[in-house]
């Protein structure tokens, strides 16, 4: 079964339709590659993807420990190279909320992340640098 469907738009637009859910990502082309930059180019998500994985499996872990990371963020950089054109570096800082986690928590919680499906989907020549902020 198709997990989405993707339309092009025109003018270096997709629109990508979550099939099960109905819920839609807009894709536009960077500003730098001729496009208007008015919404997450498909780089802009890859390297999105990996945050949102990092911190969807953290989730999955701080609950199975009975602790909180509600309001946890991300921010997430994205180096391009060329020649050719490819995504060579993302940078995650993840910035935990002030609750009181133990040591062996964070461990557990850290290396939940580092080992997301997406980590593991990334090409191997791509940077990953990723840094955990804890209040």
């Amino acid at each position: 079964m198709a997990l989405s469907k993707v339309t092009y738009l025109g003018e270096l637009r997709t629109s990508a339709t979550h099939l099960q859910s109905g819920s839609e990502i807009i894709s536009d082309a960077p500003l730098d590659n001729e496009g208007k930059g008015q919404a997450f180019s498909p780089t802009d998500q890859l390297a999105t993807s990996l945050a949102t994985c990092m911190l969807t499996i953290m989730g999955i872990r701080a609950r199975d420990l009975k602790v909180d990371m509600s309001g946890a963020t991300a921010e997430v950089t994205k180096i391009m190279s060329s020649n050719p054109r490819r995504v060579a570096e993302i940078k995650v800082a993840i910035h935990m909320p002030s609750n009181p986690f133990s040591d062996r928590e964070k461990k557990v919680l850290e290396q939940s992340a580092r080992t997301c499906p997406v980590m593991y989907s990334l090409h191997p020549d791509i940077r990953k640098d990723i840094i955990f902020i804890w209040k």
